[in-house]
């Protein structure tokens, strides 16, 4: 079983902190996930506007499912029915394709949304469907843990489609002996005959295994790519000195395994984002490590510790690529050790060039913003990177009260830091488009106003969401309207770090 923390986790709360001999499932950063969402109002109480008595609304005891996720809604602010009344179809489309790749702050509240304890909308004929987007989203973002530990809570052996994900999941993250031993209790779980060769032998039944594979080659059950890789699985010795077998252009993750097994392991660079999780077990070598990790990092699946741990773990074996950024981090480290600004001043330009070549200004910042807070260095220049560094953590706000001297965007970055961007000029048409979602009149798009009057929060976020990256491509109307919904449902914090990483990261 994984013992790293992912994003996607070094806690887990309420339901699945109850769990036994899991991974770790949730991110790290929900640890602390009510400073996530400062100010919500997402848990005050209706306020009526008349004096007459309230419509009430009655369902069934039995139509509400029992809530499911990892993290508590009293930490991240969302309610329990956050999905109830939309249409889950319409959930699923949006959680699948809701684009949060440019954005850590849109990646981070999709992670909360995708975790929360949350209940499955009551108005569907098909009661995982939202469950399974769930699933499959994390798996898409590279989450393999929580992903596993969100299926383990919902009962992995209830359904084939379930169990599907629960075994993907663990061939991804070292823990397949559990599936396994659910797969031969209860055969039916799956059909692929390629998943019972696997567990009978992974569990030591190589005689049952070999009978299985026998039959699937008797009756043509599978290709003959996948019966001759299941062959050198169970036969090895017959096979040695045999050519490679070739490389498959999409391999599910048994197929990436059963390689593995036969010593042909299988590159992961090119392969979807969650076989990263298998480059960070120790059969990897520490540049598949630290490579496997930055891609996880950059999108929100994976702790910046781990990274940083990875990093500094040896001295780099060579030059060039990942070994300079290697290099970078560890004199950086070393400077900050010393406190010498001088040192810090050389070192911080070098090592910011290094992680904005990967995308990964943002968990830069959050592993060194409060080092870097309490110095002051003199260089202008320098000086004026260390500060936006700072904007890009969670100390944003402390550091807008010292605003140092430099471009003429300072000023209005500090003023977004604190919530009203209103008090100082904008220089760009996009920075204009934020300042109009931060009014008190910003007008929120009918549509997401109905989803809100309706309860359906969870819907109006996810469009919410979408709106957003269109703005970010340029569509200056929809990035106004996505800030300004953000701050009605009480997603303060949300809004102001998506705007300074837009803002910053675009050089303003």
């Amino acid at each position: 079983m994984s013992t790293r923390a992912v994003v996607l986790a070094l806690a887990l709360t309420g339901q699945a902190a109850a769990q036994t001999e899991q991974p770790l499932s949730a991110i790290d950063w929900l640890e602390t996930a009510p400073d996530l969402l400062p100010g919500t109002v997402l848990l005050e109480p209706p306020v009526t506007d008349t004096g007459l008595q309230p419509d009430i609304q009655v369902s069934p005891l039995e139509a509400l499912s029992p809530p499911l996720g990892l993290v508590d809604g009293s930490a991240t602010g969302l309610p329990v029915d956050l999905w109830l009344p939309s249409d889950p179809a319409r959930l699923a489309e949006l959680i699948a394709r809701v684009p949060v790749k440019s954005n850590p702050a849109m990646q981070r509240l999709l992670f909360t949304l995708l975790l929360t304890e949350a209940r499955a909308p009551a108005n569907s004929n098909e009661p995982d469907e939202l469950l399974l987007a769930r699933l499959d989203r994390l798996m898409q973002l590279g989450a393999a843990d929580p992903t596993q530990s969100l299926v383990q809570l919902a009962g992995p052996t209830d359904t084939p489609e379930r169990f599907k994900r629960w075994f993907d999941a663990t061939l991804l993250t070292g823990d397949e002996d559990r599936s396994c031993t659910a797969l031969i209790a209860q055969p039916h779980l799956s059909r692929d005959y390629s998943a019972q060769v696997f567990c009978k032998a992974r569990r030591g039944d190589w005689a049952s295994a070999a009978l299985t594979l026998e039959a699937a080659h008797a009756l043509e059950l599978l290709p003959p790519e996948q019966l001759d890789l299941l062959d050198r699985f169970l036969s090895p010795e017959m096979f040695e000195g045999a050519a490679y077998l070739p490389q498959p252009e999409d391999p599910d993750p048994l197929t990436f395994r059963l390689f593995e097994a036969i010593g042909e392991r299988l590159p992961t660079a090119s392969l979807p984002r969650a076989f990263a999780n298998a480059d960070l077990r120790d059969v990897a070598g520490w540049k598949a490590q630290i490579e496997a990790a930055e891609r996880l990092t950059r999108i929100g699946a994976l702790t910046p510790n781990h990274l940083l741990g990875l990093y500094t773990e040896r001295a780099p074996a060579a030059s060039g690529a990942v070994w300079d950024r290697v290099s970078a981090v560890q004199r950086f480290e070393t400077a900050l050790e010393t406190g010498s600004p001088e040192a810090i001043s050389k070192t911080l330009p070098k090592v910011w060039a290094e992680m904005g070549s990967v995308g990964l200004e943002v968990p830069f910042a959050e592993l060194f913003a409060e080092r870097l807070m309490s110095i002051k260095l003199s260089d202008p220049t320098t000086e004026n990177l260390r500060w936006r560094i700072l904007l890009l953590s969670e100390l944003y706000e402390d550091a807008a009260r010292s605003v140092p001297d430099g471009p003429e965007a300072n000023a209005f970055l500090a003023a977004l830091a604190s919530g009203q961007p209103e008090r100082s000029n904008s220089l760009s048409p996009m920075a204009d488009a934020i300042a109009e979602g931060f009014a008190w009149s910003a007008p929120i798009p009918s549509d997401i106003r109905a989803m809100l009057e309706a309860n359906r929060l969870g819907e109006a976020i996810l469009e919410a969401m979408q709106m957003f990256a269109h703005g970010a491509r340029g569509n200056l109307v929809d990035l106004t309207a996505a800030i300004a919904v953000f701050r009605h449902v009480g997603l303060e914090d949300t809004a102001r770090r998506a705007a300074l990483q837009l803002l910053v990261l675009k050089g303003a």
